[in-house]
């Protein structure tokens, strides 16, 4: 395939062009698809999703609305609608495209979205990225924790940023997990690195008898616990306010949460998050892992790519099979490990560890 007088034999042959033709458009998405990125960014930055999603709009009035010159705007209209964000309508109107109408049925992406400009910023340079390179890159000072792993000298205002980026995308993780592993089973939850309480929330709505604890870092807790008293569930729900690479973990439950925590630390945290866990839990307990798994040839992609190259920005963790999961716990004291099938594994793949 490396050889030019196949290459050239493949694009003339009626039989093999197509394929040529597709490999070809795949080395070219490669090679542009940092165009493509920044096509949405663009379009979410001007509020152009939710604007369309609204109603139709002309050029002229998108143009007039914006502040753009009409020849300035057409050009990424243009690229919006062959990138399937956009598209144009027999009247000649700007409507959303298939990937703008996703947008809107899952507002969460936008955060995502927007801040990936630090992410772009990390990786204008990839390999001083991928070495290790000295000095802060821009998404360890984001993620403050990856900084300051107790968490003492955090406050809330630190970390607000991004404990709401997260809570934004728990709202569709937390209904792969509830939709695929039944939790009527178990008396009391830990939801270990809980956020901002957007999967307990969740989850209590779901599960009436469930008793749960919220153990994040003081200023993440202080956060969740704001939200939970706003909706009435502090009677069942604690907050409880440590590291869990440093603290003891509650031991009242029977079911503990790791919801993408793992994968934000390397394999030694791992080691010491997962034993901790299992120390916590009750004897009948199950330990549920819920993270985007490596290893899935149809997400590969996001787990290996994405993920590796956003985790090396951050200067650590990494994203792992489920045996490689299965074989911390083993280290850990779980006797087994089982995956649980969820409907989209892009949003997040499950392994249940049990005592």
């Amino acid at each position: 395939m490396g050889r030019v007088a196949f290459q050239n034999f493949a694009t003339a042959f009626p039989l093999t062009r197509p394929i040529a033709r597709l490999r070809s458009r795949q080395l070219f998405d490669l090679i542009a698809g940092f165009t493509y990125s920044q096509t949405l960014v663009a379009c979410v930055e001007l509020g152009l999703i939710e604007r369309l999603s609204r109603t139709p709009q002309s050029l002229q009035a998108l143009a007039l609305d914006l502040n753009f010159a009409e020849n300035r705007l057409e050009r990424l209209l243009k690229a919006a609608v062959s990138l399937k964000i956009l598209e144009l309508t027999s009247k000649g109107l700007y409507d959303l495209g298939i990937h703008g109408a996703a947008l809107i049925g899952n507002p969460w992406i936008a955060g995502f979205i927007k801040h990936h400009h630090l992410l772009y910023r990390d990786l204008a340079d990839p390999l001083h990225v991928v070495k290790g390179g000295e000095g802060l890159t821009e998404l360890q000072s984001y993620w403050a924790y990856t900084a300051d792993h107790h968490g003492q000298e955090t406050r809330p205002d630190d970390v607000s940023a991004y404990t709401d980026l997260m809570g934004q995308s728990q709202t569709a993780v937390a209904r792969e997990i509830l939709n695929a592993y039944d939790f009527s089973r178990h008396r009391h939850l830990l939801d270990i690195g809980g956020s901002n309480g957007s999967f307990i929330l969740a989850a209590a709505a779901r599960h009436k008898r469930l008793g749960f604890t919220l153990f994040d870092l003081p200023a993440v807790g202080q956060i969740a616990q704001k939200r939970i008293v706003s909706a009435g569930l502090d009677k069942r729900v604690s907050v409880v306010e440590g590291s869990f690479l440093a603290d003891p973990l509650p031991d009242s439950a029977d079911v503990a949460t790791l919801i993408r925590v793992l994968h934000d630390h390397d394999d030694q945290s791992v080691e010491v998050i997962m034993a901790a866990a299992y120390q916590a839990l009750k004897p009948d307990g199950a330990l549920i892992v819920a993270e985007p798994l490596s290893g899935v040839p149809s997400i590969e992609p996001v787990t290996d790519a994405y993920f590796g190259l956003y985790f090396a920005a951050m200067g650590q963790g990494k994203t792992r099979t489920a045996a490689e999961i299965a074989a911390i716990g083993q280290k850990a004291g779980f006797s087994s490990a089982r995956v649980v099938a969820t409907q989209n594994p892009l949003i997040t793949g499950i392994v249940v560890l049990t005592i």
